[in-house]
């Protein structure tokens, strides 16, 4: 393992071969001793100081064969069990945040600041729906001074609900309205710097240092009135709005987040201020998973126990936006992260809460039971960069009839469970897999279910349900029985589901050679238990954790699988089997997907899903798959969309222009599309979306493509056509499909 002693403060190095770069630090000194290294066969430039003191971290790659190189040290508490991180305790009001109180859940309003009356009706139901806390958006001066009026509203009331408010751009601002309110929100992008204009900025260290003083300068008279009044703070950084300091040293990345962040916590802790949280919210869950796990391991070697905000920023409405959100979210609480979440939906304010307490929830379960497994050595899980472990898809045998190469997408794929019942009409049933049917025959479309599990074969006489199924896997669709199945009512060209034990006890063997198999394991077996799976063909896994299981904690028990599988070189693809009890509510379906399942494919870790709920829709079983491959930046089926849930700065009716604008283009696999209702968190926002829609003024929209603004202006009533027009002129275009 290459490593090397640095201050930990420092951020990254690269390799020789790509040129000795690293990113400046106000701590760091003076480098010396360049020294080369290797780790499998690939040589680094490690560095050390000059000067090592106490504060000092190993380094290691990111992931095999990177050539950048991170602190090796924890991201939380424990990667074998779920365990609440331990933060101080932060006061907003009269709430409490930090490991020692429950998640706190909050909302922001989508009303004018300046109507006193519509804000103040919109935080008495976002409080009634059970809200800890509200954040409304203070722009200028007149917003400032609605604040006092809404607040000394609420108290006659009786609403004590804490206020935030959320500052972009005018320090002025931030400074009259910490009198009222709670909390202030800074976003450490836009507080001091001007907003970024995606300029590559070189500076010398003198004048690096002179734009951290600005900063300072800036900055401490809000330290001091914060002190001064107890209120608390919020250092949000947003990966839209970096400024083009940050981004020309660190690039538009999650290091840069967090650098962003911890240039004003340092002027807080040298002023002996602590009453403040981080958040790091980006609208792709993988990069916002990525910015809090660096965050927080530089807060272990930093000593730092600052409590964190969770979100993702802009996830969109509907199951879309739960789903993104959970992903994101969820993933952070299964390793004891979090203590007050959001979750941002184009939707009305109070509508967020239901979601945002389910997910809370969850994690507060998981901490409580401590989910996890025995203590394993993770060696292969590289979570400080996205690498994908992809399994070895199936590849045609010589002498097979049939083509089992389709049973498993390369960019993710979807599993579905079929009952008896289904398989008696088979035309309904082709279109509820997503099949293409022509003359009634089926045939593969871009987000077709990959293949079908049937727990009971239809009897051997049944010969239309043994047609449907014949023609599916003529389709390259994999049809998977259990072994029972298989062996008492046998399907030409089925792959069979065995166990651990039965393939211990030799049981596959009654099963003609050459019968493809797909095992199901738990993750939490023995390594002895294990052992079977080096010596079989496995043609995938199916990795399930039954839901009564109170202990084993389902992406603990995956993490260890996957461990065992790459200690031993062995490249099965891995299926996420993840069955629900019956009864479970909607919401709960989509969070635990995104929490159990997307936790894992933010990390890589995965190869596709297949979820059963007894009593839920065919449809949106389907449909949450493959929302979740996508939310997980995987499989592309549909258009994708950056919207942002609206605040007091909105320019229009997102809701209604967000549904607008959905309708026409969400036929569009591979494009990204951003709504916006203001530009606050910077065009940067929109670095995952091909075209921006964005309002400028009242009434009037901007159009974008990626960073850049190329319409502006544009009449609201003109502005989705012109969208659209935009769309077809850069060659994205495709005609909606014919009903059939």
């Amino acid at each position: 393992m290459a490593t090397g002693t640095v201050p930990a403060s420092f951020t990254s190095l690269k390799s020789k071969e790509n040129g000795l770069g690293f990113a400046k630090s106000m701590d760091f000194v003076r480098v010396s001793n360049a020294q080369r290294v290797k780790f499998r066969r690939t040589k680094y430039s490690v560095i050390r100081s000059s000067n090592p003191g106490q504060e000092t971290v190993e380094l290691e790659p990111a992931s095999e064969g990177s050539p950048l190189l991170v602190p090796r040290q924890k991201y939380c508490e424990s990667i074998h069990k779920t365990v609440r991180r331990k933060t101080r305790t932060v006061m907003v009001g009269n709430v409490a945040l930090g490991s020692d109180h429950p998640i706190r859940i909050q909302t922001m309003t989508t009303s004018d600041t300046k109507d006193v009356a519509g804000t103040v009706e919109e935080v008495m139901r976002i409080a009634d729906k059970g809200a800890d806390i509200v954040r409304i958006t203070v722009q200028g001066k007149k917003e400032a001074d609605a604040c006092y009026e809404i607040k000394n509203t609420l108290v006659q009331k009786n609403y004590n609900i804490p206020l935030v408010a959320d500052i972009h751009f005018a320090p002025a601002v931030a400074l009259r309205v910490a009198e009222c309110f709670d909390k202030i929100r800074v976003n450490p992008g836009n507080f001091a710097d001007r907003r970024a204009q995606f300029e590559q900025l070189e500076y010398t260290e003198e004048e690096y240092q002179k734009e951290l003083q600005h900063i300072e300068e800036v900055f401490t008279p809000l330290v001091e009135k914060c002190k001064k009044y107890g209120r608390a703070m919020r250092i949000g950084t947003n990966h839209g709005s970096l400024s083009d300091r940050i981004m020309s040293y660190y690039g538009d990345s999650p290091r840069g987040m967090v650098e962003s962040a911890f240039e004003f916590a340092r002027i807080c802790r040298k002023l002996d201020y602590h009453n403040f949280v981080f958040s790091m919210k980006a609208s792709n869950p993988v990069i916002m998973v990525e910015a809090y796990r660096l965050l927080v391991a530089e807060m272990y070697v930093q000593g730092w126990d600052y409590p964190l905000h969770l979100g993702v920023t802009e996830a969109g409405e509907g199951e879309d936006g739960r789903m993104k959100s959970a992903i994101g979210i969820g993933t952070l609480l299964q390793d004891g992260l979090g203590d007050t979440i959001r979750v941002s939906l184009t939707e009305p304010p109070e509508e967020e809460i239901d979601p945002c307490r389910r997910l809370a929830n969850l994690g507060t379960r998981a901490a409580q039971l401590q989910l996890g497994v025995e203590p394993f050595e993770e060696k292969h899980r590289r979570y400080f960069d996205f690498q994908r472990r992809t399994g070895q898809l199936p590849v045609q045998k010589e002498g097979e009839e049939v083509d089992y190469r389709g049973a498993l997408h390369r960019d993710g794929s979807v599993l579905m469970s079929v009952s008896l019942d289904q398989l008696k009409t088979p035309e309904l049933l082709y279109r509820s897999l997503a099949a293409k049917l022509v003359v009634g025959m089926p045939f593969k479309d871009l987000a077709t279910v990959d293949s079908i599990l049937l727990r009971e074969l239809p009897p051997a006489d049944d010969k239309d349900a043994r047609l449907a199924l014949k023609r599916l896997i003529d389709i390259s669709m994999g049809v998977i029985t259990p072994l029972s199945e298989q062996l008492t009512k046998p399907l030409p060209y089925a792959m069979v589901l065995v166990t651990l034990k039965e393939l211990s006890s030799g049981a596959h063997k009654l099963l003609p050679e050459g019968t493809r198999l797909v095992v199901s394991v738990r993750g939490d077996e023995s390594k002895e238990e294990l052992e079977i799976l080096k010596s079989v063909e496995v043609t995938m896994i199916l990795h399930d954790v039954p839901h009564t299981e109170e202990k084993v904690g389902r992406v603990q028990a995956a993490r260890r699988l996957f461990e065992y599988l790459s200690e031993n070189s062995l490249d099965f693809p891995v299926i996420h089997h993840i069955q629900f009890p019956k009864g479970i509510h909607r919401d709960d379906l989509v969070i635990g997907a995104g929490s159990n399942a997307g936790a894992l494919l933010v990390d890589g870790l995965g190869d596709g899903v297949l979820l059963e709920a007894p009593d839920q829709d065919f449809e949106f079983l389907r449909n949450t798959s493959f929302n979740l491959l996508q939310g997980c930046r995987m499989r592309n089926t549909k258009t994708e969309y950056v919207s942002c849930p609206s605040c007091g700065r909105t320019l229009f009716d997102l809701q209604v222009i967000s549904a607008e604008i959905r309708e026409k283009t969400s036929h569009l696999p591979g494009v990204s599309i951003a709504i916006m209702g203001c530009i606050v968190n910077g065009p940067g926002e929109m670095a995952d979306a091909d075209f921006g829609y964005v309002g400028g003024a009242p009434g009037k929209i901007d159009l974008y493509v990626g960073k850049t603004v190329v319409k502006r202006g544009i009449a609201m009533d003109q502005a989705t056509d012109a969208l659209i027009q935009l769309i077809k002129d850069h060659g994205r275009w495709i005609e909606p499909p014919s009903e059939e």
